[in-house]
């Protein structure tokens, strides 16, 4: 666009205004700029976020979260396996002022009871679930490692660093916590509970059967089966059937 001298002249304390004003303008842009470029270089040469590794390196990455953890260190394991190995060795030698949670699947506790005998009751709190878990490791809510699913190609763990994703895999580790149980609680109740009889007996107390009815049914004598039945609920501390069969579910005696 041309502009007349005439426009120049009378207009010459607005366009000298208009010029300080551009030129400030643009060297707060390039300021700008320079800062993004300078934040990108930096970056490149931090660690990333989330670092893929090879399943040799686990025992080395797990010794070294757990060896920095300050405050707290959250667990979730699945059968037996190097991982649960590492772990439940690692934690029992954590130190004392960390607080340890667990949170393991049936089939491994028996082995974490054992291995966490080390940890002072006033730190530990092992809980069991029957619900799918991921092998997982949480450390003062800041860093997280993420074993591979069983299924997956190559063995590999990934370290987290980003704050939004370990909070995420807090999320998803509060929601199996929410319906676990203790695991003396478990162990305690395993040998007595934990068999066919028991199971069947159960069923049918949530199902509403009459004593003489769920006794022929599984082939006891009527006086047998109410005995069964006051050993449960003495077990499971319920006050009646309905609570009895309530309590077998969050024991993970019965599916829900």
């Amino acid at each position: 666009m041309t502009v007349e001298p005439s426009a120049l002249r009378t207009t010459g304390g607005w366009a000298g205004g208009h010029a300080a004003h551009l030129e400030q303008a643009l060297l707060q842009a390039r300021a700008l700029i320079e800062s993004t470029v300078s934040m990108h270089r930096e970056r490149q040469v931090l660690p990333s976020t989330v670092a893929r590794n090879n399943i040799a390196q686990l025992g080395a990455a797990m010794e070294q979260l757990i060896g920095t953890a300050r405050h707290s260190v959250s667990i979730a394991l699945t059968g037996l396996g190097e991982f649960t190995e590492s772990a439940l060795r690692l934690l029992a030698g954590s130190p004392v002022r960390t607080t340890v949670r667990v949170l393991c699947t049936a089939d491994a506790t028996q082995l974490c009871a054992d291995r966490l005998r080390p940890i002072p009751e006033s730190r530990l709190d092992a809980r069991v679930t029957d619900r799918e878990l991921r092998r997982l490791l949480v450390v003062d809510g800041r860093v997280a490692l993420v074993l591979a699913p069983p299924h997956a190609a190559e063995g590999q763990f990934a370290v987290v660093h980003d704050t939004a994703a370990v909070r995420a895999l807090e999320l998803l580790l509060a929601g199996a916590w929410s319906g676990s149980r203790d695991l003396a609680d478990h162990l305690r109740l395993s040998p007595r509970l934990r068999t066919e009889l028991v199971r069947n007996i159960l069923e049918r107390l949530r199902a509403g059967h009459t004593d003489e009815a769920a006794a022929r049914e599984i082939n006891v004598s009527l006086r047998t089966y109410r005995r069964y039945v006051a050993e449960i609920m003495r077990a499971l501390d319920a006050s009646s059937r309905f609570q009895a069969g309530v309590r077998a579910v969050e024991y993970g005696l019965l599916s829900a």
